[in-house]
């Protein structure tokens, strides 16, 4: 019995590399009977069959998963923006922030198009907040190494709004990536009607990259319930345990240490304005939606 991730799934065939070479595996029934479906980027057990063929026996336990697109097991989501040719709205990338974090999954905020415009103040707000982020340009090569050594050896997903630049950026990261994942859409004729496809490529640094048009407009999760959210916020944590009241939604209370720590700055006011825009979007939802 080999150990291995599935990088690709395609026609009821599930493709595992084990670090030598990869097997088109099918599910055995078991997995419909318990109600499982391998996904892309799951590790499993699997029977080799022949030569490249196999069995899927066992899916290891998860990390994550998310459902639009269906992966597993992200160690990192590259949140891409660009502050030209489009403006990304920061609520965005704190949205997508929130989303990894009730996850388990790290994020990195990348600034791209730094060329025309400096992303350093954006990026300043999220690592003062606890999280990475770089600025790059995919067109001169600025910060590009700098990220290759950040997703070395991470199962990374890369996310965005339309026209920040992840097909340029991700060629300049790997010269022929582009390639590769237009060779896939030709196969797969995708179009309107064609079934979204996931795949992970295998860069030279180490990473591993789910390519999906999934993740090219991501379809956001669900969002937690509103008193988890904040849990989400990281630099909020040195303040939550010090609001007058315990149980303080860290919106409009009195007394409430979050709000206290926006106004002297050591939040930034764009994190808490999405934090509450989310909260107020979170009780919207009714509980059994959730």
């Amino acid at each position: 019995m080999g150990e291995g991730q599935i990088q690709k799934a395609l026609s009821g065939f599930y493709y595992v590399n084990d670090g030598q070479q990869v097997y088109a595996c099918r599910a055995r029934g078991k997995h419909r009977h318990a109600g499982q479906s391998p996904l892309v980027g799951d590790y499993v057990r699997f029977t080799p069959l022949g030569p490249g063929e196999g069995a899927l026996d066992e899916i290891l336990c998860r990390k994550n998963q998310f459902h639009r697109p269906m992966v597993a097991n992200i160690d990192l989501m590259v949140i891409l923006a660009s502050l030209v040719n489009p403006v990304t709205d920061p609520f965005l990338i704190d949205r997508l922030i929130a989303t990894a974090e009730a996850k388990g999954c790290e994020s990195l905020v990348c600034v791209n198009k730094s060329d025309l415009c400096s992303g350093e103040e954006l990026a300043a707000v999220y690592r003062n907040a606890g999280y990475l982020a770089v600025c790059v340009s995919a067109e001169t090569g600025e910060g590009i190494d700098q990220l290759r050594k950040l997703i070395a050896g991470k199962v990374c997903a890369f996310t965005g709004n339309t026209g920040v630049g992840k097909s340029s950026l991700l060629n300049a990261l790997e010269p022929g990536f582009s390639l590769k994942t237009g060779q896939v859409s030709d196969k797969l004729g995708r179009g309107r009607h064609t079934t979204r496809h996931v795949e992970l490529f295998q860069l030279s640094c180490g990473a591993a990259v789910a390519d999906t048009p999934g993740f090219s407009s991501f379809e956001e999760e669900a969002l937690p319930a509103p008193e988890e959210l904040a849990g989400y916020f990281r630099e909020f944590a040195p303040f939550r345990d010090k609001c007058r009241f315990p149980d303080c939604a860290h919106v409009k209370e009195k007394g409430c240490a979050v709000r206290q720590a926006v106004q002297e700055g050591t939040i930034a006011a764009s994190r808490h304005q999405s934090y509450v825009r989310l909260y107020e979007q979170a009780k919207a939802v009714p509980g059994w939606a959730r």
